[in-house]
């Protein structure tokens, strides 16, 4: 390339495209476009490149991927990546369409044939350095750290993660003029180049540190002691080769392509047109929507590219006096959303004080109010108790709408003050949960995937571990601008979120009519508790630690000696050496297994295994629930207080933790009597009301089988029902085991349940298991029906969808390992019952609190479990409750076969179930 001036001090941005195109199409869900098309890999690689642009100011830039074809290095090595795989179909279909993006984005595109990205970027990173220009190489390919330099940084975007010289060293153990040594003794499987056998990252490292390079290390190979000197030696004739092979290409011919850096790579600006057509025929609908803002507010194209979402000037206030309160209170009064959040010392909300409030109501500028810093700096603050008692109208205002992140956590908090937020109109964390249930919900994660900004971490201000301190003790500049942010990208996350969805009604459904409220119901059931008999469960713990000393007594009477019977591995020189038990399984390693499953099975035929379950279940029993609950109570309350996690399960399920009340076993004696601890106070009973076999009934929905739609519409026993169906007889001669039989069935197939475990769970033959099985469909054609089209569909989408309209995606359906697709097949199959199910206990929380509202009873839902309700209801209201839960809960949706919700009464939780 001819010689360029003037280029001293600019940066050179090169995007390694190959390496990104596979990541991106792993790490996206399956998403498709308005004609069924997969489009994944191009929001990718569309949001990272944009991302790439903002994070790095750079004159000149360039993308670069592998042209298709052979290589010189195919002239040199011919088995040079010959194991890679073939690009997957819905990868290759969007190639064009993402070398379209890279243009209309502003990229200069490189692909030059029989030469590798990697080696034109190393040509490129030559150059620059010669120039004086410094330069960034985005990759996630660990072969281009041979590049770094003094004025060469690589950047990883998936796993923000850069490395300069220093990087490269910690990262690998030796520096970047090393990494060809390093590769060349550890080889690269995925290009197919062979190392030195049984010699990883740890070995090469040890070898370049005592003998400073590959040519040292060749030089004493006849030193090295062991099998891998042995296997050093063997690769001795090869190891140049692989040396060749795995050096990047400095010194590439790019005439043709590259006039010189400053005329062919300058960075351009984004061509509106182009991605307009291109949003439009992908369905990228918020991006879309930017570029049609973009042109009614600025006209035709500009000479600024617009970002994934515009990155604002931020401007953050600390309010610090009466007259700053007052004009932010002028605002939020007067806005139509405002973004609220609150910094306290706990993470526990029932115990968490106000440490300060951020309040934002456009994009960019926020505000901070300190309430209760005692930092060093001994920051001038207004009185916590007066200001909220100032914000207390606003803040129970249903006029003045509110958006948050995990608002549910705020209201908490406040209603520790006596205040009762209203107006909650939106939360970025259910909003994220709607639009993407699969993917993580933070609101750090959110924003740099969805704006592409890295926020100020907790750790960045407050420190890590041991040494972290209060968000009370942090300096007020730094507590400030953390805090202001929260609420300027909550806002902003908010406002690029919620159009994703309002453009689909059923997703817009369940997130207004299911999942928001469904936030309010259980900030007040979280609120409420549930009273507990603590000397109940510590009189318990004391029995079962008892049963815990005999079985120990027991097991080393077996064993021949003491154990620790918590130890895997003495457990397993116990079982498979000392008593010569058989091996069910092994683990990874190739150490027979000692898991839960092996236990069970071995159990069936050997006392020590099953004494060893015992003493398991017990002490997890123990630790988890008697010993642990009676030290949860809230002091102030008298009540256990649990959290239910709503954005956590892809399924809509919620999750119960700290504690966790929906583990507890009703199986076991043991189990029954911890739910006997749950308890009504004096002049109320618990009332618990179940659905009856929902997911049977869903299923009958949505595959519209007559047969088994007829059996549920008629009240008949559904197990009996397919017993019938399955043996041919009529329904007074199907016997218990017959029962038994189909009820595995019409539970194991909604799980995906091949006949493999359908014959280990009954103890029966593979054969005789596949024979039910094909029976099952043959009299329940419309499962079998289902079964195929959800797969299809599945397939086709990236997701399935409940009755309601919340989607649940499947990432693996189309990619991953064989195992891992046949989860995902699996899944597709039961994750519209599992989330129909939870999108109807939901609705049915919503209208049972609806009715205590309404009604203005005494009556408290205090617990969900799985797909069951609990309340607290007075003796008075005892009558009227028992009739009135069923109606609600059936009535809150019109399936095809009748809902049915069975209710019981009791002192406490087991004697209601």
């Amino acid at each position: 390339m001819p010689e360029e001036r003037s280029l001293e001090g600019k940066t050179l941005l090169l995007v390694d495209g190959s390496s990104y195109l596979y990541r991106a199409y792993h790490a996206m869900p399956d998403l498709r476009g308005p004609e069924g098309g997969p489009t994944g890999a191009l929001y990718g690689m569309i949001n990272m490149l944009r991302r790439m642009r903002k994070e790095v100011t750079a004159e000149y830039s360039a993308c670069v991927f592998d042209a298709k074809g052979k290589t010189f290095r195919d002239d040199w090595y011919p088995e040079y990546k010959a194991n890679r795989p073939s690009m997957p179909e819905d990868l290759a279909r969007q190639i064009e369409p993402i070398h379209v993006a890279v243009r209309a984005l502003g990229w200069p595109l490189l692909m030059i044939d029989r030469v590798e990205a990697d080696d034109v970027i190393g040509t490129l990173c030559t150059e620059a350095e010669k120039l004086g220009m410094n330069v960034v190489v985005s990759t996630g390919d660990k072969d281009l750290a041979q590049l770094v330099s003094n004025r060469v940084t690589l950047v990883n975007t998936m796993t923000n993660e850069t490395l300069d010289r220093d990087g490269v060293v910690a990262k690998f153990g030796v520096p970047p003029e090393r990494i060809i040594d390093y590769l060349s003794l550890i080889g690269d499987t995925v290009d197919n180049v062979p190392g030195v056998e049984k010699c990883g990252p740890k070995t090469a490292v040890k070898w370049l540190m005592q003998y400073e390079s590959l040519d040292g290390i060749v030089e004493h190979a006849s030193e090295i002691k062991g099998a891998v000197g042995d296997n050093l030696r063997r690769a001795l004739d090869f190891l140049p080769m692989a040396r060749k092979l795995v050096t990047v290409e400095r010194h590439c011919d790019l005439t043709g392509h590259i006039v010189s850096i400053e005329e062919s790579l300058p960075s351009l600006p984004e061509s509106r047109e182009e991605l307009r057509d291109l949003f439009t025929r992908h369905g990228f609908k918020t991006w879309l929507r930017e570029v049609e803002i973009a042109d009614a507010v600025e006209g035709p194209e500009t000479d600024v590219p617009p970002a994934l979402s515009v990155d604002h000037e931020r401007h953050y206030e600390t309010v610090q006096t009466w007259e700053q309160l007052d004009a932010w209170l002028d605002k939020i009064n007067a806005a139509e959303l405002t973004s609220f959040d609150s910094e306290t010392t706990s993470l526990d909300p029932m115990v968490a004080q106000i440490v300060g409030l951020s309040l934002s109501v456009e994009a960019g500028r926020a505000a901070y109010v300190p309430l209760a810093h005692r930092g060093p700096d001994a920051p001038v603050q207004l009185p916590r108790d007066e200001v909220l008692a100032k914000l207390k109208p606003w803040l129970e205002s249903a006029d003045h709408k509110k958006v948050g992140q995990h608002l549910k956590y705020d209201e908490q908090v406040l209603a520790n003050y006596g205040i009762e937020m209203r107006g909650v109109e939106h939360d970025t964390l259910l909003e994220s949960y709607v639009l993407e249930s699969h993917r993580t919900h933070d609101m750090d994660s959110l924003a740099l995937r969805h704006l592409g900004v890295k926020t100020i971490k907790y750790e960045d201000v407050a420190g890590k571990g041991a040494q972290q301190i209060g968000f009370d003790e942090v300096a007020l500049d730094k507590a400030a601008e953390y805090a202001a942010e929260d609420a300027d990208i909550t806002l902003r996350l908010h406002q690029a979120l919620y159009p994703q969805i309002a453009v689909e009604n059923s997703l817009d459904h369940v997130y207004r009519e299911i999942e928001v409220p469904t936030s309010r119901v259980l900030r007040k059931m979280e609120r409420t508790g549930v009273l507990i008999d603590a000397e109940k469960l510590r009189q318990q713990s004391g029995e079962i630690a008892t049963r815990l000393i005999e079985l120990e007594g027991s097991a080393y009477e077996l064993a021949g000696g003491e154990f620790n019977l918590g130890s895997p591995k003495q457990i397993g020189q116990i079982f498979f050496e000392k008593l010569e038990l058989p091996v069910i399984k092994k683990t990874p390693s190739g150490a027979p297994s000692t898991d839960e499953e092996v236990l069970q099975k071995l159990a069936e035929d050997y006392p020590l295994p099953k004494i060893l379950l015992e003493h398991r279940g017990l002490s997890k029993l123990k630790s988890t629930y008697t010993d642990k609950l009676p030290r949860m109570v809230n002091p102030r309350t008298g009540r256990v207080h649990t959290n239910y996690a709503q954005a956590v399960a892809v399924t809509g399920r919620l999750a119960s933790n700290d504690p966790n009340l929906q583990n507890i076993p009703v199986r076991t004696g043991e189990g029954r009597r911890i739910r006997e601890a749950f308890i009504a106070p004096p002049g109320h009973k618990l009332v618990s009301a179940d659905y009856s076999q929902i997911e049977l009934r869903i299923m009958a929905h949505i595959s519209g089988d007559e047969s088994l739609m007829r059996a549920f519409s008629q009240g008949e026993d559904i197990h009996r029902a397919t017993a019938s169906e399955i043996f041919n007889v009529t329904p007074l001669e199907v016997s218990s085991d017959q029962r038994r039989v189909a009820k595995v069935i019409n539970f194991g197939l909604i799980y995906g349940m091949s006949a493999f475990g359908l014959a280990s769970n009954l103890g029966i033959t593979r054969d005789a298991a596949k024979m039910y099985i094909d029976r099952y469909f043959a009299r329940y054609p419309g499962v079998a029906r289902y079964m195929d089209e959800t797969r299809l569909s599945a397939k086709a989408k990236g997701y399935v969808e409940t009755v309601f309209g919340r989607r649940l995606w499947l990432p693996e359906i189309n990619g991953g390992n064989g195992p891992r697709r046949q989860a995902a097949e699996r899944a597709a199959i039961n994750a519209p019952m599992q989330g129909t199910a939870a999108d109807l206990i939901k609705m049915s929380m919503i209208a049972v609190q609806n009715w205590i509202e309404d009604s203005k009873i005494g009556t408290r839902m205090i617990m969900q479990v799985h797909d069951e309700l609990i309340l607290e209801v007075p003796d008075a209201e005892l009558s009227e409750v028992r009739k009135r839960l069923p109606e609600l809960m059936c009535g809150v949706a019109a399936l095809k076969v009748p809902l049915v919700a069975e209710v019981g009464a009791g002192l406490n939780w087991e004697e209601a179930h």
